[in-house]
């Protein structure tokens, strides 16, 4: 060891050879705590919590667009669809069958999967948490690429716009496996 140096955990403490004065080393311990907030965010039972979070995400669209099969019950479903082909405009409506009906299978497959990816979280995590985080931002990537694609070639390219919204949340710190 050098005369002059030591070393003390994380921290570097410099001493002078003159003055025998020790310098504070804050500006790294300031680097270390932003650190330790990302590393947080991609811990196991972060990602695990954050399961939780995108499942509400998915799941949430599947009663509002239930909702849209009966003409009483369907205004949140009509202003739902309103906002997510932007402008809002009342364009939007729910008076034809197949619209109904199309908003029955819509609810009903966002809602199953947000209890799928609810229930993966609660049974499959624990056993195998890479495997199931890639397996719900495959799904969502998947349900990006083809809901994007489908929103700009039906001229709803404001809804593609919302999706990134709707990925970046529901995905969080998902994107990167948790070190184990």
């Amino acid at each position: 060891m050098r005369k002059g140096f030591f070393l003390f955990k994380k921290y570097k403490i410099v001493r002078k050879r003159t003055t025998n004065q020790v310098i504070n080393p804050l500006p790294l311990q300031h680097k270390t705590t932003n650190h330790l907030n990302f590393i947080i965010m991609r811990t196991q039972s972060f990602h695990k919590f954050w399961l939780l979070i995108t499942a509400i995400v998915v799941g949430s669209f599947g009663p509002v667009f239930s909702l849209g099969t009966m003409l009483a019950t369907a205004e949140p479903a009509r202003w739902t669809l309103d906002v997510l082909s932007w402008p809002v405009d009342g364009v939007q409506n729910y008076e034809e069958a197949t619209t109904r009906f199309l908003t029955a299978l819509t609810g009903g497959f966002l809602f199953g999967w947000g209890i799928c990816i609810f229930f993966l979280q609660k049974w499959v995590y624990d056993k195998a948490p890479n495997e199931t985080r890639k397996a719900v931002v495959a799904g969502l990537l998947a349900w990006f690429c083809l809901d994007s694609a489908g929103s700009i070639a039906s001229g709803n390219t404001s809804n593609a716009f919302i999706n990134v919204l709707v990925l970046l949340l529901a995905v969080g710190p998902l994107w990167l496996p948790a070190p184990k």
